[in-house]
């Protein structure tokens, strides 16, 4: 007696984890098709905000979290930064960033594209841009930190930082600049920096790569609880023979 109902115990459990991997599948294919719709959205509009709005601590600044902006300024003398382990079809390499400062507004990093790494784990030249620059390009939040596993960067040198993950707080205390808590995805038209587009869910699943894990999982359940009445019905008919 006691078997089979730590056996139905264990059935309910397994039941009970694959829905709720089922839910949660479901509900970042949400997330990030309401992500995907928004950026079409700004993209196909393109209604330019301006740079400047970064320096406000403002309700109007904080809405600014997905937008098409524009501004004027200048690349300090500060180092790269680069996120390490960013795919582009099959090659790995890192996301180049610098900090931009708009002529009026606050600092802010500026993703240049992706630069392939070799084997050997040699970094790649970091071009210094010099002068006034005019940019635009699409207004994000920093890319998701993962997992937070060891020291978020090293400083290497004057040169670059590498990053496995963006501490905007951090970076902005060594690096000595206040630093606007969104990114700016460069305009892949603009003639400066390297290969790159506005893909904002890069290195991840698309949304429906996790509504297909979702039906595996809410799969799994029913297979569950199929499997345990089967089993259960007989058993209780050899018990009945």
């Amino acid at each position: 007696m006691k078997k089979r109902w730590f056996y139905y115990l264990f059935a309910a459990t397994m039941c009970l984890a694959f829905f709720s991997l089922g839910r949660w599948q479901l509900a970042r294919a949400e997330w990030k098709q309401h992500r995907l719709d928004a950026v079409a959205a700004v993209l196909k509009d393109r209604k330019l905000e301006s740079l400047s709005l970064l320096s406000k601590e403002s309700k109007s600044a904080d809405q600014l979290e997905l937008a098409w902006v524009s501004g004027r300024g200048y690349f300090p003398d500060l180092p790269a930064l680069l996120l390490d382990n960013q795919r582009s079809g099959e090659k790995v390499g890192v996301n180049v960033f610098r900090v931009f400062q708009p002529e009026n507004g606050k600092a802010l990093l500026v993703n240049l594209g992706w630069l392939e790494v070799p084997g050997d784990r040699t970094m790649p030249a970091i071009k210094k841009i010099n002068g006034t620059q005019e940019l635009n390009g699409l207004l994000v939040s920093p890319p998701s930190p993962g997992l937070a596993i060891g020291p978020a960067y090293v400083k290497t040198g004057n040169e670059y930082w590498l990053m496995t993950r963006m501490p905007l707080d951090e970076l902005a205390r060594d690096l000595k600049t206040p630093l606007a808590p969104r990114v700016l995805r460069l305009n892949p038209d603009l003639p400066i920096g390297y290969a790159r587009d506005l893909d904002i869910l890069p290195n991840t699943l698309p949304p429906e790569k996790h509504r297909g894990y979702a039906v595996q999982w809410f799969g799994l359940c029913i297979a569950t609880i199929v499997l345990t009445l089967v089993l259960g019905l007989r058993n209780k008919e050899k018990k009945n023979d």
